[in-house]
């Protein structure tokens, strides 16, 4: 197998990522365009209907939702902060996501309970059927797969946690207490250094990866954006509490398993010691962290809004369909010696 063009490594693992916002990205379709016109130009924003006809897990309508999503976190370094709250973004931007969910619905198989959409969490693939990424590469990936694994997941790991957060204010009780009990541990327990978004940003330089926030989104395919599109869609509004609880509960539930094989993946690679660590740190977290979950976030939520559960089993449910779709994908292009990633971006 040839691997692809390597990424030049860049900065030390001691910087931070998230120093200062990305760059906007580039189109990949009418609706992307608009948008990215509209924020950088001062052009009109696209028509909400415009979102009608867009498929729902293509490129343009996904590189479009995450540029919308992305203004309430990093935002852009070309993008004045107002365009947050703008009118006619928000219209399109729920436009987007009504396309979004209405095709998860019609495809993810229908659950009415949490318990069993969790307890089917824990009945890991064996490996050899084919369909797990972090068993492949555990047996057979190579290093540059790990490299590109790591920078399609930075779009996530280095706001890791962020999206998660949201769902604190509507919480209480019980459910409440148990979340800021994690999200306390992801954000560093009171530790800068030990922040989970900071040293995935130490596993990306040991990898010889850039670790500014945002820089892989142009090498990033569609399935990928769905993944963190979806706990951004989930987490930016109340109505969809239980959906979020649910795709967190998905994290923490299947984190520390898969976090071990991409350990003994790096160890088998080379790779150095601030890569190893940062999975190191999810086994024995996360293996905690899925009980408390489950007791207490998902439990603690239920108990106090019992007519919540079958958002919290869709939320499962269409976590686990959309990362399929992307591992899916990863193991198809590797296997065929072929890149995953639709570019190695250039600084």
């Amino acid at each position: 197998m040839t691997a692809p063009a390597e990424p030049r490594p860049t900065v030390p693992p001691q910087s931070e990522s998230r120093h200062r916002s990305p760059r906007l990205p580039s189109p990949r379709g009418d609706l992307s365009h608009g948008v990215l016109a509209a924020l950088r130009d001062g052009g009109p924003v696209p028509a909400p209907r415009d979102a009608e006809q867009a498929a729902p897990y293509g490129d343009d309508l996904q590189l479009a939702l995450y540029v919308l999503y992305e203004l309430h976190y990093q935002g852009f370094a070309e993008v004045a902060d107002e365009w947050e709250w703008d009118p006619a973004l928000l219209a399109l931007r729920r436009a987007l996501e009504r396309r979004f969910l209405n095709a998860l619905r019609a495809d993810v198989p229908p659950c009415e309970d949490a318990e069993e959409a969790l307890s089917a969490l824990l009945v890991e693939p064996v490996g050899h059927d084919g369909s797990s990424v972090s068993h492949h590469l555990q047996r057979d990936g190579e290093l540059w797969q790990l490299k590109e694994y790591a920078a399609l997941r930075s779009l996530y790991h280095l706001k890791e946690a962020d999206p998660h957060a949201w769902v604190i204010p509507r919480l209480h009780g019980r459910a409440k207490a148990a979340m800021v009990a994690i999200e306390y541990d992801e954000f560093g327990a009171g530790r800068a250094d030990d922040i989970h978004a900071r040293l995935f940003a130490e596993l990306m330089a040991d990898l010889g990866l850039e670790t500014s926030y945002g820089h892989y989104v142009n090498a990033a395919p569609a399935e990928v954006l769905a993944t963190v599109n979806l706990m951004s869609l989930f987490g930016l509004h109340r109505a969809h509490r239980g959906e979020l609880v649910g795709h967190f509960a998905w994290v923490e539930v299947t984190s520390s398993p898969g976090s071990r094989r991409l350990s003994a993946a790096l160890r088998r690679t080379g790779a150095g010691p601030a890569a190893q660590r940062f999975y190191d740190e999810h086994v024995e977290a996360d293996a905690v962290h899925e009980q408390v979950v489950r007791r207490d976030v998902v439990g603690g939520l239920l108990a106090a809004e019992p007519g919540l559960e079958a958002d919290v089993a869709f939320g499962v449910r269409a976590t686990g369909f959309l990362e399929d779709r992307l591992g899916a994908l990863l193991l198809d292009s590797w296997r065929q010696g072929r890149s995953a990633l639709l570019e190695w971006p250039h600084d």
